[in-house]
């Protein structure tokens, strides 16, 4: 078994160089990288989706959109923090062209998704999302998927290849490998890497929740742009996403998922078994793609610092032209081009 907390500081070192880079990018002309251009995706004017549907799995009733044949591959798409199923509204139908079966589901704590009793702890740490998507698949009747996402979606589709890689026929992640625990996190950072996870540190206080909950709108369009410096989007675009922030549990979920991360809020006895297998960093198996955008503002890792937690077949893609951390939404075709193309090395 490796070394993990030399993985851990190795990741986190690796990271910090990332961000340092990222900072100074965002003050000056990017150069030009090698890599797949986002100029090459093809940007529709689709802004919705279907009627959304909901369904009750595991603890949740969960909201989803659903494009495609039902009888094509299913393709689970997940979304991250602050964003919500919009970031797939042009990947979709992209990948329902090609047959497959898409199901797109607000997260807990995101738009019409619920927790079924008022009882229920709103935990976020990452085996416990893990698990609502594997209810979802259940309660569909959805044996095996290929999971792609980003931020908490990229971290899900982690999750669930290690944990439940018979559920997995592949995944996309951007950014890679997105598993970690409490303990790994104690790690210092230095300031420059430290100085991207402002939002997470202040979370860590009963102000930061506060302030969340006041300016909640303001809050996350403030991350957007810091997370996507170049990306363009209009009021529209965002209002569409912010309407799913309005969930009842968003707040307790996001300061849940943030404090548990530093170790500063506890998870649940029921998925300490879970916690202590992803807390060994293993890696997947089943065959992936990572892919980054040229002009990610969220802290990152180079994809050389998680290379070897990819056993299986693998590509890394790097989206240039300007292509922040909502790479689906920025860079739709690039993103189910991953998807088309990963499916297909499951199949070989």
């Amino acid at each position: 078994m490796p070394d993990n907390t030399h993985d851990r500081r190795h990741f986190l070192s690796a990271a910090a160089m990332t961000i340092a880079g990222a900072q100074l990018a965002m003050i000056g002309s990017a150069d030009a990288q090698a890599g797949q251009s986002a100029t090459t995706a093809k940007r529709g004017s689709n802004t919705s989706f279907a009627p959304l549907k909901q369904i009750d799995a595991g603890l949740l009733n969960i909201g989803y959109a659903e494009a495609g044949p039902a009888a094509g591959p299913p393709v689970i798409l997940l979304h991250g923090w602050p964003y919500d199923i919009h970031s797939f509204v042009e990947v979709a139908p992209l990948l329902a062209a090609h047959g497959y079966r898409v199901i797109v589901p607000y997260l807990r704590g995101y738009g019409t998704t619920r927790f079924l009793s008022t009882k229920t702890f709103r935990n976020a740490q990452q085996s416990a999302v893990g698990l609502d998507i594997i209810a979802l698949m259940d309660a569909l009747k959805i044996q095996k998927a290929t999971i792609a996402g980003f931020d908490w979606g990229g971290r899900t589709a982690d999750v669930m290849a290690v944990l439940w890689p018979e559920r997995c026929k592949a995944i996309v992640s951007v950014s890679g490998y997105l598993i970690s625990s409490p303990a790994g996190n104690q790690t210092p950072l230095p300031p420059a890497a430290a100085s991207a996870f402002w939002y997470q540190y202040y979370f860590a206080t009963e102000l930061g929740k506060a302030g969340y909950a006041k300016y909640l709108d303001e809050f996350n369009k403030f991350i957007w742009h810091q997370a996507s410096p170049k990306w363009t989007f209009d009021d529209a675009t965002y209002n569409r996403t912010a309407a799913s922030f309005n969930n009842p549990d968003h707040v307790d979920i996001v300061m849940h998922d943030y404090r548990w991360r530093l170790g500063l809020a506890d998870g649940e006895r029921q998925y300490d078994a879970l916690e202590k297998r992803l807390a060994a960093l293993p890696v997947v198996t089943v065959p992936a793609i990572t892919m980054e955008g040229d002009s990610n503002g969220a802290i990152h890792a180079p994809s050389t610092g998680y290379r070897n937690k990819f056993a299986g077949r693998y590509d890394y893609r790097l989206i240039t032209g300007g292509v922040g951390h909502n790479l689906p939404q920025e860079a739709p075709q690039a993103f189910a081009d991953a998807i088309v193309a990963v499916d297909g090395y499951s199949n070989t």
